[in-house]
């Protein structure tokens, strides 16, 4: 896997800026709250930064020296174990914020799983405009909410879910998250392997589930990782045990 980090002296110099308010995951992001005069503040702070597949952002360990808005694409959130392996501990979808303002150093790495592009700022520019402008940090704190019953429900499925109602609950989130368009297969941005690893399952029992799902008529499997969504309360209802 490519792990390619962006330098960190050339973030904002290889890239270009754009306005805020054309932005198409403001409504979403934390920067929705802001009126016009701010979000041209914030604009002229940020880069935009494309990722490829297999590129990283921030690294585990490293001064959290920037932070951002996933405008597309997905990225995962990771940690190394004490025997040198990877875990992915989260997902990050586009209007989503990376990065750890207000504080020293990266808790995970940030890595593109498929093709991406995120509105970076430097973060201690961003924690002295959060600290002038009330509404950046009652969106934070929101979002920092969110996750934390993210993670909560997270811990619950690892520890009281059977295999099949954790494969079940992480295919709702990613085709929710990812936007399902009725009759058209998502492409998912984890291999069954990162899936596995994920929910703390081995691949063939997630490969095993997926097809136990296909037959029983709750899913369709075009090919690669596409998969079309066609029993939604079927799948919930496994999904919730």
């Amino acid at each position: 896997m490519l792990q390619l980090a962006i330098p960190r002296d050339d973030v904002g110099a290889s890239q270009t800026g754009g306005r805020c308010a054309d932005c198409t995951v403001r409504a979403s992001a934390i920067c929705g709250s802001l009126d016009a005069d701010a979000l041209d503040v914030l604009g002229g702070m940020g880069r935009k930064v494309h990722l490829r597949p297999g590129q990283t952002l921030l690294w585990e360990g490293d001064e959290s020296v920037l932070v951002g808005n996933v405008l597309e694409g997905m990225l995962k959130l990771s940690t190394m174990t004490g025997d040198g392996r990877e875990q992915i501990v989260g997902i990050v979808f586009p209007s989503d914020f990376i990065g750890r303002p207000f504080g020293k150093d990266s808790h995970q790495s940030v890595t593109a799983l498929t093709e991406a592009r995120v509105c970076v700022f430097r973060r201690s520019a961003f924690d002295s405009f959060a600290g002038a402008h009330g509404g950046i940090e009652q969106a934070l704190l929101r979002r920092t909410l969110d996750e934390l019953d993210r993670a909560r429900r997270w811990m619950l499925l690892l520890g009281r879910m059977s295999a099949t109602e954790r494969v079940a609950s992480l295919l709702l989130e990613m085709i929710d998250r990812l936007g399902e368009v009725a009759g058209a297969p998502v492409l998912l941005p984890l291999s069954r392997q990162q899936m596995g690893d994920l929910l703390g399952l081995a691949i063939e029992t997630v490969s095993r589930t997926m097809t136990k799902f296909a037959r029983s008529g709750l899913i369709g499997l075009p090919g690669g990782r596409r998969v079309l969504l066609l029993d939604r309360d079927g799948l919930a209802r496994i999904a919730t045990g």
